[in-house]
């Protein structure tokens, strides 16, 4: 449903470069509030670099990025960001807990450091992903699947409107795939507006309200019934679409098998 309010962020003609050759070209778009939306496209497509644009980590060569109708700069507060597991380093000293609490360092004064209410709120993220029970545990001796459990806890301790994840579902077991989903799709029924890079084709379209098919520039972004189509998909990947068509003859297999068993 639109509103009159500011979209959570509107881009205009973003393009980005590195050492002088584009990596994203052109990019327009405007993502409404309570998105949950699937960013897809190739290895080297750019979204990563997305991302980390959107989060002021990249400078861009032209374009300009509005979130909540603001400069970035004035509402990068309201953004909560997941990296990719392979940026982080794992051998950093610190607990579960740390890195939760890093999330409330938004919500303090500079002069103050977290306190027992912060505290008492980063358990209750902690506990909303399974992971209280590790709170005091070093974050490089947890499993993957637990690791990327800690840094969703440290979104929602942020207390976002606007989420950027980076391949959240990158390296985890089954059981945190599905909590991870379970939390987007709360977060987004809480109208938070979530943008999360994704490489498994397969699920895009159960996981996803909106997609933005990129590839050095954006293809497509739209509702995932009118964009995950053949067409979109192959001008997004190019001559890299095989498993597409695996993916597309064994849902439409499996789909047939069911209404013959019913």
């Amino acid at each position: 449903m639109k509103t009159n309010l500011p979209c959570p962020l509107e881009i205009h003609d973003l393009t980005v470069a590195y050492q002088q050759k584009p990596v994203l070209y052109g990019v327009d778009l405007e993502v409404e509030e309570g998105s949950l939306v699937g960013i897809i496209g190739p290895n080297g497509a750019g979204k990563s670099t997305f991302i980390k644009t959107v989060m002021g980590m990249i400078k861009p060569e032209d374009g300009y990025i509005k979130i909540f109708g603001k400069e970035k700069q004035k509402a990068i507060t309201r953004v909560g960001y997941v990296p990719q597991r392979e940026s982080i380093d794992w051998d950093f000293p610190v607990t579960a807990m740390d890195v939760v609490l890093m999330g409330r360092f938004g919500h303090t004064r500079w002069f103050r450091r977290v306190g027992k209410r912060d505290r008492m709120f980063a358990s209750e993220c902690l506990e909303q992903m399974n992971m209280l029970p590790f709170a005091n545990r070093q974050i490089g001796n947890l499993s993957g699947g637990q690791q990327q459990r800690v840094f969703l806890a440290r979104a929602l301790a942020q207390q976002s409107d606007l989420y950027l994840m980076d391949e959240p579902f990158e390296g985890v077991d089954a059981v945190t795939e599905k909590a991870i989903i379970e939390l987007l799709k709360k977060l987004r029924d809480q109208r938070k507006t979530l943008m999360i890079v994704h490489h498994d084709l397969s699920t895009a379209q159960e996981y996803f309200d909106q997609l933005m098919l990129l590839n050095l520039r954006m293809i497509a972004y739209g509702n995932t019934k009118d964009v995950f189509t053949n067409e979109l998909l192959q001008r997004t990947y190019g001559g890299k679409l095989t498993v597409l068509s695996e993916v597309g003859t064994r849902k439409v297999t499996e789909h047939t098998s069911s209404q013959a068993n019913t």
